[in-house]
């Protein structure tokens, strides 16, 4: 089977006081679903964040979806992330674009034409429960509604990849259900490889997945 993430001897850090990430090993088949959990400060994020070149390796190799990203160029690393899905903990999105435009976003990046980006969009948003919000702003939206909306972007150019930093950790019950719902749909429909970083797995989950686990800078697989 392909390995999407080949992570060899990888160190991640932010300063040379303190390495977050230490000398760990490990890979990810493509098509998984995978789960990273620890503690507050073990070093998820900063592992999800190398994942698509926001944090480059200080020690070790990191190959995601066959590009290495220790001294990766400009050039391929706009290539892994047109074929990358991100949902982050604060949405991140346009605050001047309508609902509609923000999810839109990848589509326009990679260059999709005009009918068929308005039919992926129109699409999404009935998956999401948003069609009727389209024309709205992410200021009039509640939280969970901001999260579906960034939902729908991550999945809107049909990724490869998906990573998702804490999606569901201060949504309602309601859109909680919804986000791991169109997660496990992209893992079994378009057969995108999922990575989410999360203090706690739903029990509710009906796809097989991988769990790794940070603690002291190491991660371990859960079995």
């Amino acid at each position: 089977m392909d390995k999407v993430i080949i992570a060899d001897n990888l160190s991640l850090s932010y300063s040379k006081e303190e390495t977050i990430i230490n000398k760990v090993s490990f890979s990810i088949n493509s098509g998984s679903f995978v789960f990273i959990t620890g503690a507050s400060g073990s070093g998820k994020s900063t592992l999800l964040k190398s994942l698509y070149g926001a944090l480059k390796p200080v020690e070790g190799s990191l190959v995601v979806a066959g590009v290495e990203l220790k001294g990766v160029t400009k050039s391929k690393l706009n290539l892994l992330r047109k074929h990358t899905g991100i949902v982050f903990q604060d949405y991140k999105l346009v605050k001047e674009w309508t609902i509609e435009k923000n999810i839109m976003l990848p589509l326009i990046i990679s260059g999709y034409d005009k009918s068929v980006t308005q039919n992926q969009v129109d699409s999404l948003l009935k998956h999401v429960r948003l069609k009727h919000q389209a024309g709205k702003y992410p200021k009039e939206l509640s939280g969970g509604e901001q999260q579906r909306v960034a939902m729908a972007r991550a999945l809107s150019h049909n990724p490869v990849l998906i990573l998702a930093d804490e999606p569901t950790g201060n949504l309602d019950d309601y859109s909680s259900q919804l986000i791991w719902n169109l997660l496990e749909g992209a893992n079994e429909q378009l057969k995108s490889t999922v990575i989410v970083v999360t203090h706690h797995i739903p029990e509710t989950m009906k796809v097989d997945y991988q769990h790794f686990h940070i603690e002291y800078g190491r991660i371990n697989e859960v079995t």
